[in-house]
């Protein structure tokens, strides 16, 4: 379910249990999937289309957020090349190329923006951003001069890079909205950390993380930057690191930008209690996730938060740390994953309504 539908079953539930006068909604996300239309409703944009290509080469039609009185777009990379855009039975990580979000900052900068905000999350390539190099002018040869396609397949067979045609306007102001922290080699790397949900075999991995680093230090050969320098750097299977180094861009937590441009701390001073979720609460969350950003700013003013997801793993209890005063499953029952999914909004909404009526027992008592 998006975010959007998420606070609606949310809202619907507590109402229902009329324990709240007056509830406001506000989506978010923390640079993945749907990130760009999130955003489009607290930049007061629009989604505009662009013609790119996704992660296998299919030609495609991407949307992206744009104001224009501000100059300001916000792409999500997960538009294009998304790990979700194909199943898991047609993943190709090895061919797969970030060229399409190449394609969408460059159909951005057409228009001339003075700032471009790319959340990095969801991406199914691991090609170290060797696709977006190409899309600004980059080519890539061979030992023998063959020009070769940006791929994961192709990092270990660059001999060198020309540059010559590469351009970039560097006065657009460039921020990369995630939340992952991880470099892009080694053993806590973009490969070997996030390999294995792409589709990247275990026995393919030291190949690769090999591969990538040959990779990054033709760039640096080339652009005179090291790539893996950043935290970060790793993101999208290497797509932070180019987009931090060649692009100087700036690396910010993509809660903490959707926050911002919500004006949700305005909010939050003004609430009695703050809800939130995602599909599973574990560890992770504490990484920058949405529920964890969240409620960093609510305990600021001694506002309680209540998290509600789809279902609690491994090492969620920290949370209770930053201000969570209760964590709940929407699992009232065991059940496969695509149940869980198709009555997902239901019981979300099932929960909240009785968080509701606790709510207004806990009330009672008090008088």
């Amino acid at each position: 379910m998006s975010a959007q539908q998420a606070c609606d079953s949310i809202k619907k539930g507590l109402l229902e249990a009329d324990c709240a006068q007056t509830i406001c909604t506000y989506p978010m996300a923390d640079g993945g999937e749907g990130f760009a239309e999130i955003m489009c409703r607290y930049i007061e944009g629009t989604m505009v289309e662009a013609s790119t290509y996704d992660l296998l080469g299919k030609r495609i039609t991407a949307r992206y957020a744009w104001n224009e009185k501000r100059r300001l777009a916000v792409i999500d990379v997960a538009s294009c090349i998304g790990l979700s855009l194909y199943p898991r039975d047609q993943r190709n990580p090895m061919a797969a190329s970030s060229y399409g979000v190449g394609l969408l900052i460059k159909d951005a900068m057409r228009r001339k923006c003075s700032k471009i905000i790319v959340g990095l999350g969801g991406s199914g390539t691991n090609d170290g951003g060797m696709g977006i190099l190409k899309a600004f002018g980059a080519r890539f040869y061979d030992e023998h001069r063959v020009q070769l396609s940006p791929s994961a397949y192709n990092l270990e067979r660059i001999a060198f890079i020309d540059k010559r045609s590469f351009y970039f306007d560097r006065d657009v102001n460039l921020v990369v909205a995630c939340d992952v922290k991880n470099r892009m080699l080694g053993k806590d790397g973009a490969t070997y950390t996030f390999g294995r949900q792409k589709g990247i075999f275990p026995s393919q991995m030291k190949r690769l993380d090999q591969a990538m680093d040959r990779y990054v230090k033709k760039v640096d050969q080339t652009f005179h930057v090291d790539i893996d320098a950043f935290d970060g750097s790793g993101a999208a299977g290497g797509i932070g690191g180019v987009l931090l180094g060649v692009f100087q861009a700036k690396m910010r937590p993509g809660i903490e930008v959707c926050m911002e441009y919500a004006k949700f701390e305005e909010a939050v001073k003004k609430a009695d209690l703050v809800f939130t979720g995602e599909g599973q609460t574990d560890a992770q969350t504490l990484y920058g996730k949405v529920p964890f950003g969240i409620a960093r700013v609510a305990k600021r003013h001694k506002v309680p938060v209540i998290c509600l997801s789809g279902a609690l793993g491994p090492g969620y209890e920290p949370l209770y740390n930053e201000g969570v005063i209760g964590v709940f499953s929407t699992a009232d029952r065991a059940m496969d994953f695509q149940t869980a999914l198709s009555c997902g909004r239901e019981k979300l909404e099932q929960l909240a309504f009785s968080i509701g009526k606790l709510i207004n027992g806990i009330k009672e008592i008090e008088r």
